[in-house]
């Protein structure tokens, strides 16, 4: 997969321009960028009276990024939800695949534990369905994922700020994890209902699928099955007993049973595993760029500042470098959170299988247990590593390119 940023132009149609060597599609587009930031820079600074020749338009001479402004919050968000769409247009169809093995679709269980399963899950997808089929979904898939990227990278931003501010004393690991769990947790909580009905509609494989609307009115009107259960005997005197039965009786009937709460079904273990998935993801790229930018290797890794660049900002990774750090930090943070995903995938879609009783995280991950060992936490990890490097590489790559673009 990673080949794909690398192979999908043919250096051979690159015009040449002079130099003895051909240069890669993305060091194109890093040149692209510059000149655009350039550009917009120089357009500010040219529009200014004379006196802005020694005031640069944007932080310099040690001025810092006003980082808490709307005009700071509206760029990032852009560029953070543009980023969040690219990434998962790039890893649609794998994505698919990767969610009818992780919840155990009847019609694609024989298919997993090889290779050549994943291939052969993909090729009935498309002799089925066309091209569309390995899309199913998609269009939920960046209804969320937009808010759910653009609030992400705001939040980093913003949690960033708070945490470790510009003192480059306060980089520590501790102060990056927590910045990026916190942002994860932020994202989540906003668009988790999206993701719900995008998992809903990836599992769907029947020749008359659900529409969006079908999918949502299944999801708001499942209930959970009641199980009988024996009156239990309450130690004590027949006062305490009758109190305890009451308030357990109070508690089952108001509690939710249906509607706005089951697309939250599973949310509790999305928040678990987003807190190590978010901040290791932020921790590692933050540090693979660390680790680039040292002074042994940086005239290989980095490009020079933009013109108008903040003065607190470093100065841009190389392409290869970039896609590199993303992808890194994409595979490190998917091993770290990947049982607590497949746990919420199970929990999911609950209700489309079985008798739709609504389970909890212990008795998911009982259920995965008892089917299949302590390999079924795992199962479609090969696959989501595949998934997950361009997602990250993609999705960090965007990000900080366009960064560069909006001069923030």
């Amino acid at each position: 997969m990673p080949s794909a940023f690398s192979n999908h132009v043919a250096v051979s149609e690159l015009p040449h321009q002079g130099e003895g060597h051909a240069n890669s599609v993305v060091d194109k587009m890093d040149s692209v960028v510059r000149k655009a930031s350039n550009a917009v820079a120089g357009t500010a600074a040219h529009g200014r009276n004379s006196d802005s020749v020694d005031k640069p338009p944007i932080a310099a001479g040690g001025k810092q990024t006003k980082k808490h402004s709307a005009d700071y919050v509206l760029r990032s968000f852009v560029a953070g939800g543009l980023s969040g769409c690219a990434a998962k247009t790039t890893v649609a169809p794998l994505d698919r695949v990767k969610i009818l093995f992780q919840t155990s679709n009847p019609q694609f269980v024989k298919y997993q534990g090889s290779w050549a399963g994943f291939g052969i899950a993909m090729r009935d997808i498309y002799a089925h369905d066309g091209i569309f089929g390995l899309f199913r979904g998609h269009s939920a898939t960046l209804l969320k994922i937009y808010p759910y990227a653009a609030i992400k990278f705001v939040a980093y931003e913003q949690y960033r700020a708070l945490i470790i501010g510009s003192d480059r004393r306060n980089e520590t690991w501790l102060r990056r994890f927590a910045s990026g769990a916190a942002a994860g947790v932020s994202s989540v909580f906003m668009t988790y209902p999206l993701e719900v009905i995008r998992v809903r509609l990836a599992f769907e494989t029947k020749h008359r699928s659900s529409s969006l609307v079908d999918i949502c009115k299944k999801i708001y009107l499942e209930q959970p099955v009641s199980k009988p259960s024996a009156p239990a005997a309450v130690p004590g005197s027949g006062a305490a007993a009758a109190l305890t039965n009451t308030a357990a009786a109070t508690v089952e009937a108001v509690a939710p049973r249906s509607g706005l709460v089951n697309f939250y079904r599973g949310f509790s273990t999305t928040l678990l595993g987003m807190v190590p998935y978010a901040g290791v993801s932020f921790l590692t790229h933050d540090t693979m760029g660390d680790v680039f930018r040292l002074a042994s290797i940086r005239k290989y890794t980095t490009m020079p500042k933009p013109a108008g660049a903040p003065a607190d900002k470093p100065e841009p990774l190389r392409a290869w470098a970039e896609l590199v750090a993303g992808g890194v930090s994409g595979v490190v943070s998917q091993t770290v959170s990947y049982p607590l995903e497949v746990i919420r995938r199970r929990m999911q879609v609950s209700g489309a299988v079985g008798d739709g009783h609504r389970l909890r995280i212990g008795e998911t991950a009982g259920m995965i247990l008892r089917e299949r060992g302590f390999s079924g936490f795992f199962v479609g990890l090969s696959i989501g590593y595949i998934k997950v490097f361009p997602l990250a590489a993609v999705s960090f790559y965007t990000y900080e390119r366009l960064k560069i673009l909006f001069n923030i």
